[in-house]
């Protein structure tokens, strides 16, 4: 399949620009693979999918507050510096805007605490800086840090994002993209999934923002992805071995998890504990090893997100569906509604 296969034309208006008033209330569609069947649901209603003896793998990265703003040396000139990945002890890539005005040699000063100096390029267009502070760097960063919210939400951050752009979950520091399909789940709902017999299991994956990089290539088996850091633990390995042996549904929550889980895969397709960095791109065909269902949001056109859904439950039922959603009014994108693949 092509690049073009995967465009759509989405109205403007069904971008979602702030969450839903509570997290469980979102819309839900549900696409039924065997019976090519498509419900409407609300989010809440998930656990009426689920069936004891299922494993539901979640991913317990933390979004941190990675948007920074800074004022050049000399000229005082306003920098937006997004914080990508530490490097090593203070050393960190960023994204800086605007590009074309940030030199190696330049100080940025984002306030009386925190200055960083840049010392390198980096071949995407970033760059390499160090920083030099007074106290806790991450501290420093929770206070003073905006929620990196997508380019697709033509609106300042606010406060209600720190806690809304996070799942209940999220428990290690390292995202600049949040896992969104993860954004519908309170913890009362969890209990309940778990109480049905669904055992619950996490996995680490850090989004960066390859998340939103567009793919360019009209052959998708030209694309390179962006590597993120994951981490599959044996105990997770053991639940996820444990309920396919007993028959069980192996369901992941969004695409970084299903990334993941098809990673940490050995020879004879089970998983594995693993951890380091994947750059895994998941587009048709492919045989999922470990992923039966998935719950996701509604993606971008030609996205890596998109093009891993309909590997997942076939491009043209996907696209059925996306074409209900915007007849349906649906919310799009990282605040919008969800879909579930069974």
């Amino acid at each position: 399949m092509k690049l073009s296969d995967f465009k759509y034309k989405l109205p403007e208006k069904l971008v979602a620009q702030f969450p839903a008033e509570k997290r469980d209330r979102s819309r839900l569609m549900v696409l039924n693979r065997e019976q090519q069947t498509i419900e409407q649901r609300v989010f809440k209603d998930i656990v009426d999918y689920f069936e004891k003896g299922d494993c539901l793998v979640l991913n317990e990265t933390k979004v941190f507050p990675a948007r920074l703003m800074g004022t050049k040396d000399k000229t005082d000139a306003q920098v937006e510096i997004f914080l990508l990945r530490e490097l090593e002890n203070g050393l960190w890539e960023v994204l800086v805007r605007p590009a074309r005005k940030v030199r190696v040699g330049n100080r940025l000063s984002v306030n009386d605490k925190l200055y960083c100096d840049v010392i390198d390029n980096t071949v995407s267009g970033g760059r390499v800086v160090r920083f030099n502070y007074i106290g806790d760097f991450f501290e420093i960063i929770d206070k003073i840090g905006q929620s990196p919210l997508p380019p697709y939400i033509n609106r300042e951050p606010e406060q209600l994002d720190k806690q809304r752009y996070q799942t209940v979950y999220s428990r290690v520091r390292g995202a600049v993209a949040a896992p969104t399909a993860g954004l519908h789940f309170t913890k009362p709902l969890l209990k309940k999934i778990e109480q049905k017999g669904v055992k619950i299991t996490p996995i680490i994956l850090h989004l960066g923002l390859g998340s939103f990089r567009p793919v360019v290539v009209e052959d998708l088996s030209r694309h390179k992805m962006d590597s993120e850091y994951f981490e599959v633990t044996q105990a997770t390995a053991d639940i996820i071995n444990q309920t396919r042996k007993e028959g069980g549904r192996v369901f992941t929550v969004g695409t970084s998890t299903t990334r993941a889980l098809e990673t940490a895969v050995t020879s004879e397709g089970w998983t594995k504990p693993a951890k380091g960095w994947t750059d895994k791109f998941i587009f048709p065909p492919y045989e999922f090893k470990i992923t039966d269902g998935m719950i996701t949001n509604f993606h971008l056109p030609s996205s890596t997100l998109l093009i891993l859904v309909c590997a997942l439950a076939g491009r043209d039922f996907v696209f059925k569906a996306y074409r209900k959603a915007i007849r349906e009014k649906y919310n799009f994108y990282s605040y919008g509604d969800a879909m579930l693949i069974v």
